[in-house]
């Protein structure tokens, strides 16, 4: 497997840190979990981000999932240039996270188009 597949499952798993964040910050946890739903709408100020980050993580992955295999199978670029963009958007992706907890905003939005630009750059490639 390349290295950008392995970004793939990190872009699955890196949602649960958020949730993690959100459900066990500030001595909640897993007896949360009758209605972790209704729980997770209650959350205010930094853990209420953290599910948002959440949310938005798992909204963005399969777009992520499939940029990485179409990029593999077009061969739109060489291997080490897909697996560079791979890791680029994976490391986008925590530090959305991060801004988003953090309530820099406008961090968030520029960290968030970089995201993007890692996606529609593994659709284009560098071989166009």
């Amino acid at each position: 497997m390349t290295l950008a597949y392995w970004c793939v499952l990190a872009a699955i798993l890196l949602p649960y840190a958020f949730t993690g964040f959100a459900k066990f910050q500030g001595g909640f946890g897993p007896r949360q979990n009758h209605n972790p739903r209704e729980f997770l709408d209650t959350l205010e100020g930094a853990r209420k981000r953290a599910h948002w980050a959440q949310q938005n993580s798992f909204e963005i992955t399969p777009a992520f999932a499939a940029a990485v295999i179409i990029a593999h199978l077009a061969q739109t670029s060489p291997q080490p240039t897909i697996d560079g963009i791979a890791i680029a958007f994976v490391l986008s992706r925590f530090m959305y996270g991060v801004c988003y907890i953090a309530d820099w905003a406008s961090a968030r939005s520029l960290v968030w188009f970089f995201g993007i630009g890692c996606i529609i750059a593994l659709f284009i490639g560098t071989s166009a």
